[in-house]
C-alpha cells in the first residue's frame, strides 16, 4: 500500500460566515508547499459550531458542497469537512467528502452533544461509512463521536480514522488522550482536526490538531495558530504491524441497533 499524504486545515472559523471561511481555507491551501492526497477541514467549517440549524443549513446542492466540489477539482485531491445539511426536513451534522474524480459521499454524526443541546435540533446518523483514497480505507467521525469507542471500533476495516471537531479548550486534555487511544485500539492511523479562536458563543478553542500512527505515536501536530498541517502516512509500516501483531483478529464483533 503506497503512502498517503494528508493536510489538515486548522482554522479560526468566522462565525456563520461561509464565504469568509471559504476564503480563509483557500489562503491556507495557497500557502502549502507540497502536494497532498486529502484536505481535511474542521467540523462545521463554513459556520463554526452553531445550534441554529434552520438558519445555517444547506442542501447537498448548496454553495458549500459546490465549493468542496470545485476545490477537489481545482486541486485534484480529495477534500472533506462537515456542515449542517437539511435532508428532507431533518437537520444533520454531516461530513461530506469529494474525491478528485468528483465522486461524493457523506457520514452523519452519530453522537449528538446533548450538553450543548445538539440532540434537540439535529437528527443522529445511524450508519458507519468508509471511503477510499487510493488504496487507503478512511473512516470518518465527527467530534463527540470520539468519546464512544464501540462506535469507532474496527476489525481491520479501515486504515485511517478522521475526527473533525470544534473541541473546546476546557476539554483539551480529553482530546489529547482519546485520539491516541483510538489509534492504539484500532491499530490504524488517526487524524484529529480541531479549530482555534473564539466562536459566537464565546467558547475558546486552542487547536491541538494531530496525526498519530497505529501505536498512538505523534506523526505531526499543530500548535495553537491557524495552519495547514501536512503529514505523510506510511502504508507499508501499518500493514506490516497489523500482520505482525494482529490483535484485531481477537476483537469483539458488535451489532449496532440504530434505534437504540
Amino acid at each position: 500500500m503506497r503512502d498517503l499524504t494528508i493536510t489538515m486545515l486548522q482554522m479560526d472559523l468566522q462565525w456563520r460566515h461561509p464565504i469568509g471561511n471559504y476564503n480563509a481555507a483557500e489562503q491556507l491551501i495557497a500557502e502549502m508547499d507540497e502536494p497532498t492526497d486529502l484536505i481535511i477541514l474542521p467540523e462545521m467549517f463554513n459556520t463554526g459550531f452553531t445550534l441554529d440549524a434552520a438558519d445555517n443549513a444547506e442542501t447537498m446542492e448548496g454553495p458549500t458542497v459546490e465549493w468542496l466540489q470545485k476545490l477537489a477539482d481545482r486541486q485534484q485531491t480529495a477534500v472533506c469537512g462537515s456542515l449542517i445539511v437539511n435532508d428532507n426536513g431533518k437537520y444533520f451534522n454531516r461530513m461530506v467528502w469529494v474525491l478528485k474524480d468528483g465522486a461524493m459521499g457523506h457520514y452523519d454524526k452519530r453522537h449528538l452533544f446533548r450538553m450543548g443541546g445538539e440532540d434537540e435540533g439535529f437528527s443522529a446518523g445511524n450508519e458507519r461509512r468508509v471511503f477510499t483514497v487510493g488504496e487507503w480505507r478512511i473512516f470518518p467521525q465527527i467530534c463527540y463521536d470520539l468519546r464512544f469507542p464501540a462506535w469507532s471500533r474496527g476489525l481491520d476495516e479501515f486504515d485511517l480514522m478522521i475526527y473533525v471537531a470544534n473541541w473546546p479548550a476546557t476539554r483539551q486534555s480529553s482530546w489529547d488522550i482519546l485520539l491516541p487511544a483510538r489509534a492504539v485500539e484500532n491499530q490504524c492511523y488517526v487524524a484529529g482536526i480541531n479549530r482555534i479562536g473564539v466562536d459566537g458563543n464565546s467558547i475558546i478553542y486552542t487547536g491541538g490538531s494531530m496525526v498519530l500512527d497505529f501505536l498512538g505515536r505523534s506523526v505531526k501536530c499543530s500548535g495553537i495558530a491557524e495552519s495547514a498541517v501536512t503529514a505523510t502516512l506510511k502504508g507499508s509500516n501499518a500493514k506490516r504491524y497489523r500482520e505482525k501483531f494482529p490483535a484485531w483478529k481477537d476483537g469483539d464483533k458488535f451489532t449496532f441497533d440504530p434505534a437504540q
